[in-house]
């Protein structure tokens, strides 16, 4: 019965099945074929690779230097306006305003607003003129309501009433218009951090590239032990292990760079969520704390992406070498065998 099942084994194994398969081939052309093939799939495997892996951090890269500071930039300025109103108002309300030293909360938050603008400006293409412009003309009234007027009420009250008309008329106020801009520049972001359809077909095709020569390769050494009576070739050997790595280490790591960057847009959606709630009936104070708290969290998860561009330099290495290993070796085999024979 063992002798039964041996012959069995020898018979219906995988190695005599493509020992089978091979037969028609000679040793010569499979070998050669086998070199093509190599070089085809390790060729394809490597260029989508690095292709699709070095499309996430430049989107990490993208998202931490123009997306997100975008993003909380105009959640801040947001709520720094809604802030200096608040407060400009509470001291008219008070009688507060002719109070010496009076007024530097406001002052300090719309001169916050004025900066973050600023700042904003060398990170977003959207046209700010319009909103500068608006904050300018609300600093100027609001002012004149609170400090020059605050003896005249009637001049006052009309000064209040056409920053609050500046602040938050319909579509076209300040505040309506921080909301359109907060809006673009958050779907800008998401769609920056989100992956794309080609970057996963990119994935896709450099999985089963490397699917195919790592069989390819298996495929050439059996050919050479059972063939040529060789040994285990050390450069196939070498390209096989690295073959194995490149699938598994780039990908690992990639996906989990896009877990942080599916994280950071869930934060900026909520920034941007968390800024909108509050139109002005209410002191943003705490809302302005929160915000400030989770944007030093998106902060430090776009801080630490160096390991991301070692594994980068690590695959370009290793991909050059799984292009080079498979010709070397059989390249050598051939050339002893065959070509030097002609």
């Amino acid at each position: 019965m063992t002798t039964g099942r041996t012959v069995s084994w020898r018979t219906h194994s995988p190695a005599a099945l493509w020992r089978r398969r091979l037969r028609p081939w000679r040793t010569r052309r499979l070998l050669e074929v086998h070199l093509l093939v190599l070089t085809v799939c390790a060729g394809v495997a490597v260029s989508s690779l690095l292709v699709s892996y070095r499309q996430t951090p430049q989107a990490a890269q993208a998202v931490a230097s123009r997306e997100a500071p975008a993003v909380q930039g105009l959640a801040a300025t947001r709520l720094a306006v809604l802030r200096a109103d608040w407060e400009a108002r509470v001291l008219v309300n008070r009688g507060l305003a002719d109070v010496a030293g009076s007024g530097e909360t406001y002052r300090a938050q719309l001169s916050a607003a004025d900066q973050g603008l600023s700042r904003i400006a060398d990170r977003t293409d959207q046209d700010l003129g319009t909103v500068n412009g608006l904050l300018a003309s609300y600093g100027n009234s609001i002012t004149l309501g609170t400090a020059m007027y605050r003896d005249q009420s009637l001049m006052r009250d009309q000064k209040l009433a056409e920053a609050d008309s500046l602040l938050t008329r319909s579509r076209v106020g300040l505040v309506p218009r921080l909301d359109q801009l907060q809006q673009s520049q958050t779907r800008r972001a998401a769609a920056t951090a989100t992956m794309g359809w080609w970057q996963r077909g990119g994935w896709w095709l450099a999985e089963l590239a490397l699917a195919a020569l790592a069989l390819a390769l298996l495929s050439a050494q059996f050919v050479l032990r059972d063939r040529c009576g060789r040994d285990w070739n050390p450069y196939l050997l070498a390209a096989f292990a690295l073959t194995v790595l490149l699938a598994v280490v780039p990908l690992l790591t990639a996906f989990s760079a896009q877990d942080d960057l599916d994280s950071v847009r869930a934060d900026l959606q909520w920034i941007t969520e968390i800024s909108q709630q509050h139109s002005g009936d209410t002191d943003p104070a705490e809302a302005q704390r929160a915000v400030t708290e989770r944007s030093e969290e998106v902060r430090r998860a776009l801080a630490d992406d160096t390991w991301t561009g070692r594994v980068h330099q690590g695959a370009l290495i290793g991909g050059l070498l799984v292009v080079v290993l498979p010709a070397v070796g059989l390249g050598l085999r051939l050339d002893n065998d065959y070509w030097r024979r002609r």
